[in-house]
């Protein structure tokens, strides 16, 4: 793949502000159709980059991605671990946001802001819990308030991570508080050939 163009991107960025991301999405679809069909209209980051390497290399990203073979292309034994408890789960990500807390993440969220180069559009500020304490420290609202909504926000991507999980074939699913789902994984690994 081609290395990123700051000029290009700059251009792309301000052709988004004054028309929208979706309309940058129907170029992609004049130049890169299998690249727009799987690309969310709404998906900034996805549509530049795509757009973008059209425009440094002339050829469409799905082109240069059809050509790399991952070395990842065999056969796996897809497993999750998806605690079957919900309130477990949620109280489980609450108190590891509160030890990210604990070890600095506000303090380093505060150094990125003061560095005076980014802004709420970069998409590492855009992170769940990077983007609620980046409104906090801007006087957006409160600490506390900034707190519970990352952790709303960690919440809502384990759902959706478990949905998308979920919706993989073949995928076995695990419970992680549960010890007798480390018996069914060793046991999946074994029927699959994958311990020795």
């Amino acid at each position: 793949m081609p290395e990123s163009s700051a000029e290009i991107r700059a251009r792309l960025d301000a052709e988004a502000a004054r028309d929208g991301w979706p309309a940058l999405h129907a170029r992609l679809t004049t130049v890169d159709a299998a690249a727009a069909a799987r690309i969310h209209p709404n998906d900034a980051q996805r549509i530049q980059r795509a757009l973008e390497v059209h425009a440094v290399t002339g050829e469409p990203i799905s082109l240069h991605q059809s050509r790399t073979t991952s070395p990842l292309a065999r056969e796996f034994v897809v497993a999750a671990l998806i605690p079957a408890e919900r309130p477990r789960l949620h109280a489980a990500l609450d108190a590891r946001f509160n030890g990210m807390l604990d070890a600095g993440l506000l303090g380093e969220v505060r150094k990125l802001r003061e560095r005076g180069d980014l802004n709420d559009e970069h998409p590492a500020i855009r992170a769940v819990g990077y983007r609620q304490l980046w409104t906090h420290l801007g006087g957006g609202y409160p600490l506390e308030t900034a707190v519970a909504r990352a952790q709303a926000a960690t919440r809502q991507l384990a759902k959706r991570q478990m949905t998308w999980l979920r919706s993989m074939p073949d995928i076995r699913v695990f419970d992680p508080y549960d010890a007798q789902s480390f018996v069914g994984i060793r046991d999946a690994l074994f029927a699959a050939n994958c311990l020795f």
